[in-house]
């Protein structure tokens, strides 16, 4: 028996359209992969504002499952409330409603310092240094202004 040396009539030979197909894929497949990957990334608000961000329906269902099973801590809480109130009102009213809630709520009083230094920071950015430190009083001793200075420095 005679063994055919033609390359197109032998078998295990290389050039089939399936292998073809195969080694593009094998090549092709991975740099379409990490491209597709690299501008899902990009594509993800990293800033924190809601304003401009794409949700996917994956996305979504991922906030609800954390939102459901993350609980905020009661600082984290009135820290979010003051800052959001900043927006609205002058750091005097911000800081009177911060004495409140650590009076009426004495377990706060360990977080009172932070809170009303990222209020001072804040306070910058909106108002200016000169108009922040205005409102400065001795809440939570002197964190308030211990915030502006940071901010301002």
């Amino acid at each position: 028996m005679k063994h055919s040396t033609n390359p197109q009539t032998r078998r295990g030979h290389r050039g089939g359209p399936a292998r073809r197909i195969g080694r593009t894929l094998a090549l092709v497949l991975p740099v379409v992969l990490v491209l597709s990957g690299t501008l899902a990334v990009t594509r993800v608000n990293w800033t924190g504002s809601p304003s401009s961000s794409v949700l996917t329906a994956s996305d979504i269902s991922a906030a609800e499952v954390s939102t459901r099973t993350v609980t905020h801590a009661p600082q984290d809480v009135l820290r979010d409330r003051l800052m959001t109130e900043l927006q609205d009102r002058n750091p005097g009213v911000v800081l009177t409603h911060l004495q409140q809630a650590v009076n009426g709520h004495p377990s706060l009083a360990k977080h009172c310092s932070s809170i009303a230094r990222a209020l001072g920071q804040a306070a910058v950015r909106i108002y200016g240094a000169s108009r922040a430190q205005s409102y400065a009083r001795p809440v939570c001793d002197t964190a308030f202004a211990s915030g502006v200075l940071a901010a301002h420095s």
